[in-house]
């Protein structure tokens, strides 16, 4: 669907924010953490990478390294033996010992607040800042993936050519604000379970009207 007007989006997402409400009432982040530092460790490792591998490298990583300290003091290699079976892990591991330096030496060992700090950390780009910020700090923030992205392009929300940025920044203009961290979720576990980019597709038929 496209080429619909900003009056007829908001109608849709007003729709679709009363089926995601149904089909999906309480969805959270699926990744485990205990504390902002570990939710920010987990998101950054989730790049190009699933939720669930992402939670079984983090049992181990989680039970050796507790504290900024930890990280920061910690050899590169080291953090690897953990995090091995993920994409990208040795970048990853660079980025996490380089992300604990900045916590320990220019944020006195605190998880910054604005999305404009987070995104000064190693590793930390506008998704990942989006995320600690919504479900770190409550903070109303939509985190665009490539769940977000792709579903938010089906219902006609945003248009083909579009960026994550500008996908973002559309839905924003549309859904509530304080609605945007659930929506967040929503979107991707609707990505994930109902609308999954490659195999079949799992479409019931409230949910196809929406995607005339």
């Amino acid at each position: 669907m496209t080429g619909l007007t900003n009056k007829e989006k908001k109608i849709k997402a007003q729709q679709i924010m009363e089926y995601l409400d149904k089909v999906f009432p309480n969805v959270d982040c699926e990744l485990n953490f205990s504390n902002n530092l570990e939710l920010i460790i987990a998101v950054l490792l989730s790049a190009q990478c699933k939720d669930e591998y992402v939670n079984r490298a983090t049992v181990s990583l989680f039970k050796h390294y507790k504290t900024i300290d930890d990280y920061a003091d910690a050899r590169v290699e080291d953090i690897e033996k953990h995090i091995r079976t993920l994409g990208l892990y040795k970048a990853k591991s660079k980025n996490i010992v380089g992300m604990a330096n900045m916590l320990r030496d220019v944020y006195n060992y605190e998880i910054p607040k604005t999305r404009e700090e987070l995104e000064t950390l190693p590793g930390v780009g506008r998704k990942t800042a989006n995320v600690v910020l919504a479900v770190g700090f409550n903070v109303p923030a939509i985190a665009v993936d490539t769940h977000v992205e792709r579903v938010a392009k089906m219902f006609g929300l945003a248009d083909k050519k579009d960026n994550p940025l500008q996908v973002e920044k559309k839905l924003m203009s549309i859904f509530p604000m304080e609605s945007w961290g659930r929506i967040h979720h929503q979107l991707i576990h609707l990505g994930r379970y109902k609308l999954p980019a490659r195999g079949e597709k799992i479409i019931d038929p409230e949910l196809e009207k929406l995607l005339i």
